[in-house]
């Protein structure tokens, strides 16, 4: 039983659903969005997928968020044709990167479709939302209703003089309606709005926080982080308004209430559901439709969402609020309501060089891009090691190389390397016959082990910095132990000793190999082999099309069942012949650092 008081616990064959933020289908990936989100629940994923627990990770791209329509309009397209083109560019970056979605799906589905419908419905059936006429910001100009992220004007929080109609960037104040804002103009053309009224549903946030939210807040979240836990609580503390979940818009899921043609489901209320529905949708693809519910509806099961600052108020208090409201949703008899978030360990933000990251100014390492040049192990390395946990953090090109310098090729890297090759030179190839081991030896292995339990807790705690300084003392060790041993000397003079030290560091190496799984699953395989061990410690990706009622979609997925993986060493066994060593990772030259900057018009 999971409790507040013992985050901690024995994991043995838990139900873990793991929820990763939706991207906006609306433009390339960089470093930031990947080390907010993306990249930590990955590893969070592949930490409970070797301790052998039900996990799904799930998420999808945001079809309908008005990014996508800006954007389309930018380019004279389709949303859909924006959306489409996005989506199939994340199934590759995520696919090359090693993101192990069971699903990554998108948002116009028709099986999204109609489970955001149903939520709404739930909501207004159990009283949780009602009506109300608004001004809104009308453009005369375009002659209708402008979206709030059509809309620009002056924070009158901050002064920021481009917070768009919803959400300031600079200081986060989120709006209630775009009228919020000084001296509003559209996006579109630059011309002045005005107010016209119309009427939409609001998800009644105050009777919500009364009847249940607050309290929830308010008990055993001593293992969430203090600046999410702290956020929510002060939102809320603070005073709820009904906020608006329909809008005036073509693009996007249609209301289910009579009279209300032309609007569409608020894409902050409709993406959250996504997390339930991509659920459903993957039971289903798998042939068990009614699998889902072993993560919704089972009350021993945790839910662990993955975002970006930015997104704490819609996980922590709004998506919570709508679960709430909408508790008897699918309910098959039992009396189990929809799962509460156990966990929103979000992350704070990532600069670049110093400077804010910026699509518009072409200042990030856009993914895709930059995995033509570097292995992905490297990284996933790097943005772990300095990932924004607590605060922001930066990128660094003359950091990602000495990091991987020094660090996963002279440390991790040159340890694989130096106990493999020295096999191969005094031993053929075989593992050797170490006779009996010393306290010395012992002590390393058990060290290694003991390793284990500590690396869980990190894992299991969202502590992948101190995780990444976890494995490498470790490796530490291993090197020092190597040194003082000195195989190299004692193979003149006494081969049992080098058979020995050289036996122990091979047994050390298969505990590092998992320990290290979590962040670099690609050279954690390729030990894996060199060192005899068959199959894969992870299952397979793959990008599947599959066949809804009207349309056809492509999403990513994930087969874990040959997956070989454990949470512990294995014994490599006396007499195993090794592959031919291979080193794991590649000394990076400095002036790497220059030519990435130059490709985005400065250099250091």
């Amino acid at each position: 039983m999971i409790s507040p008081e013992n985050p901690r616990h024995d994991m043995t064959k838990e139900y873990i659903l793991v929820c990763v933020a939706w991207p906006y289908a609306n433009a390339d990936i960089h470093q930031g969005n990947v080390t907010g989100s993306y990249l930590p629940a990955d590893i969070y994923t592949r930490f409970h997928r070797l301790q052998g627990n039900q996990v799904l990770m799930v998420s999808g791209s945001d079809s309908h968020g008005t990014p996508v329509t800006v954007k389309a309009d930018e380019l004279g397209q389709s949303p859909r044709e924006v959306f489409e083109h996005y989506h199939g560019r994340f199934l590759q970056l995520f696919q090359q990167l090693g993101l192990t979605y069971d699903l990554f799906t998108h948002t116009d589905t028709e099986n999204h479709h109609r489970v955001s419908q149903d939520m709404f419905l739930a909501l207004g059936e159990n009283g949780y939302l009602f009506r109300k006429t608004t001004p809104q910001m009308y453009s005369p100009k375009a002659r209708r209703f402008l979206p709030d992220r059509y809309v620009e004007g002056t924070c009158p929080n901050c002064g920021y003089e481009r917070a768009r109609g919803d959400q300031c960037d600079n200081c986060n104040t989120l709006f209630e309606s775009a009228s919020q804002l000084k001296n509003p103009r559209s996006k579109l053309d630059d011309t002045a709005l005005e107010l016209r009224d119309t009427e939409h549903y609001f998800l009644d946030l105050p009777r919500l926080a009364a009847d249940g939210l607050e309290p929830w807040l308010n008990e055993g979240k001593e293992h969430w982080r203090p600046q999410v836990i702290n956020f929510a609580r002060n939102f809320v503390g603070q005073g709820l308004i009904g906020r608006a979940v329909t809008r005036d818009m073509d693009w996007g899921i249609s209301v289910p209430v009579p009279g209300y043609e032309g609007k569409v489901l608020y894409v902050w209320f409709e993406a959250v559901i996504g997390y339930l529905s991509a659920t459903i949708e993957w039971a289903h693809n798998s042939g068990q439709p009614e699998a889902w519910r072993q993560w919704w509806q089972n009350p021993e099961a945790r839910t662990v969402y993955f975002i970006g600052k930015d997104n704490i108020p819609f996980h922590t208090v709004f998506w919570p609020a709508q679960l709430l409201g909408a508790h008897d949703l699918y309910d098959n008899g039992q009396g189990q309501a929809l799962n509460l978030p156990y966990d929103v360990p979000a992350n704070e933000f990532m600069n670049m060089e110093g400077r804010k990251i910026s699509g518009s100014m072409n200042w990030g390492v856009w993914m895709l891009d930059a995995l033509e040049r570097h292995d992905p192990d490297p990284l996933r390395y790097y943005l772990t090691a300095v990932m924004p946990e607590t605060r922001d953090s930066d990128w660094s090109w003359e950091g990602y190389i000495e990091r991987n310098n020094t660090e996963l090729v002279g440390n991790w890297g040159n340890l694989v390397n130096r106990v493999l090759n020295m096999t191969q030179r005094y031993f053929g190839g075989v593992v050797p016959d170490p006779g009996q081991l010393t306290a010395q030896d012992q002590e390393l292995l058990t060290a290694v082990d003991t390793g284990f339990d500590t690396a869980a807790t990190l894992y299991d705690s969202c502590k992948f910095r101190l995780a990444v300084q976890e494995n490498l003392r470790l490796s530490t060790l291993v090197n020092q132990y190597l040194e003082e041993s000195s195989p190299w000397t004692t193979a003149k003079t006494d081969l049992t000793a080098t058979a020995r030290a050289l036996y122990t560091a091979i047994q050390a190496l298969s505990g590092l190999k998992i320990l290290w799984a979590p962040i670099l699953p690609f050279t954690s395989q390729q030990l894996h082999t060199l060192l005899g061990e068959e199959g894969q410690l992870f299952g397979q990706q793959e990008v599947e099309t599959y066949q809804e009622r009207t349309r056809s979609h492509i999403a990513l997925t994930y087969d874990g069942a040959a997956a070989v993986g454990t949470w512990q060493r294995t014994d490599i066994p006396i007499g195993r012949p090794l592959p031919k060593p291979q080193p794991l990772f590649k000394k990076l030259d400095t002036a790497v650092a220059n030519e990435e900057l130059a490709r985005l018009g400065r250099s250091s």
